[in-house]
């Protein structure tokens, strides 16, 4: 067993417990520390942190986290800041807290949307792989209107949802001001609209290697002499936006369009396999499919999908939620050889109930899914899926003691953890489940 993984096993469950305590909360909202000097990636310093809490810093609450790893190594952990309460409608800013340490010690939360009253939110960051620049996707509607009444069609014109788009060029230091592309990014008939949430991705390889893709969800309004008022969760369905200039012209991708009411395709992530193909992972919004997940396939880069999506057994424990997925790599056989893309997705554990934040690997792109890691059996909502360090991954997401908003936190775990086969000698079912 490696010292990594040892010494994780050993502090991590003592950390958590002791992290939610007020006293250690503030002791790690500090200043940051100074940034690791360059090369291997360090020993690891905690085993986690939280970088957001309810009722601190002016804000009631905090809710639908994102994060991103910069080129130089830094983290951005973004969220709602909610002013009023839990609820997605009302005064809501999009905020940011940088680490330089791996996520274990946090700059001072920063605006980076001011919603000013009305409702900025679903951050979904993503790096520019040929600048480095961090590109933030986000939504926005005025802040007297609900979700119900967008869905419905009762929001006026300026009310309704809109699409932003900001960069940063100093490594997450600022930001510009959000620039609107709603125009580019919808089609006639929409009504709800949101980004993400959580990160969104870049192509590395084939021919559209650099793309920046969003996954993205919208309801559609009923047909023509339809009683339906446009809320049934029919209406919803998953879609793409995607750039190919670095974020500075977009276009619709894919748009699922299937209202028949068997998969009802909501909050969605994605990956690029290896073979270039991309991977779609969505909240299935009380479709009559069996589970709460689905899945689907994209061969041209997000413009369309092979076909359309289908139950994700694989993650049936997974109750009505956002979820998230990573790319891990290659898992390696005893041959050095490689045996297909390993994925982690993760997600509440228990199908009824917003609890047990846990963590699945998949060595087959996604096909099946094993899990690997329950993290604490608290409430738990929101997450996202982080590649820290060469030997660490990163998961932020919403947790509480008496219900899941009640803090954002950031769990570091060696990558040794999730990635191998057997259970570790001293490894609890609180840590581990096969």
């Amino acid at each position: 067993m490696g010292r990594a993984v040892r010494w994780w096993r050993l502090s991590s469950a003592g950390a958590v417990v002791s992290a939610l305590l007020v006293g250690g909360l503030l002791a790690r909202t500090g200043a940051r520390p100074e940034a690791p000097p360059a090369g291997p990636a360090p020993a690891p310093g905690c085993a986690s942190s939280v970088p957001y809490v309810a009722g601190v810093g002016g804000y009631a609450a905090y809710r639908i986290p994102a994060v991103v790893r910069t080129r130089a190594g830094a983290l951005l952990a973004f969220a709602e800041g909610r002013r009023d309460g839990t609820g997605d409608s009302g005064a809501v800013d999009i905020v940011v807290r940088r680490s330089a340490d791996g996520g274990c010690g946090w700059d001072p939360v920063r605006v980076v949307a001011a919603g000013r009253g009305d409702t900025r939110g679903n951050p979904a960051p993503v790096v520019d792989p040929s600048t480095g620049d961090v590109v933030l996707v986000s939504s926005y509607n005025d802040g007297a209107v609900t979700e119900a009444q967008i869905l419905a069609g009762r929001a006026g014109p300026d009310q309704g949802r809109r699409v932003f788009v900001q960069r940063s060029r100093d490594d997450g230091r600022s930001f510009t001001a959000p620039r609107e592309i709603t125009s580019a990014v919808t089609r006639p008939g929409w009504r709800w609209y949101a980004t993400g949430p959580g990160h969104a991705l870049a192509l590395t390889r084939g021919a559209r290697a650099g793309r920046l893709l969003v996954p993205a969800n919208h309801s559609v309004a009923p047909p023509a002499g339809s009683p339906d008022t446009g809320r049934e969760p029919r209406y919803y369905g998953a879609h793409a936006l995607y750039s190919d200039d670095g974020g500075r012209s977009w276009s619709v991708g894919y748009v699922d369009d299937d209202h028949d009411g068997f998969v009802n395709a909501n909050e969605s992530s994605a990956v690029q396999l290896d073979d270039g193909r991309l991977y779609f992972t969505a909240r299935d919004q009380h479709g009559t499919s069996p589970g709460n997940r689905a899945a689907a396939v994209s061969s041209d880069g997000g413009a369309s999908l092979d076909r359309p999506y289908a139950p994700q057994p694989a993650l049936a424990a997974m109750p009505v939620v956002q979820g998230s997925v990573l790319h891990l790599g290659h898992r390696r056989g005893d041959d050095a050889g490689s045996r297909g893309d390993v994925l982690l997705f993760s997600g509440p554990s228990v199908p009824d109930v917003r609890a047990r934040m846990a963590i699945w690997r998949s060595t087959d792109g996604g096909r099946s899914a094993t899990r690997v890691l329950t993290l604490s059996p608290r409430p738990a909502a929101y997450s996202d899926l982080v590649r820290a360090d060469t030997e660490t991954v990163g998961l932020l997401y919403e947790t509480g003691t008496r219900h899941p908003y009640e803090s954002i936190a950031f769990r570091r775990v060696p990558i040794d953890v999730v990635t191998q086969e057997v259970p570790r000698k001293g490894a609890t079912p609180e840590n581990v489940h096969r």
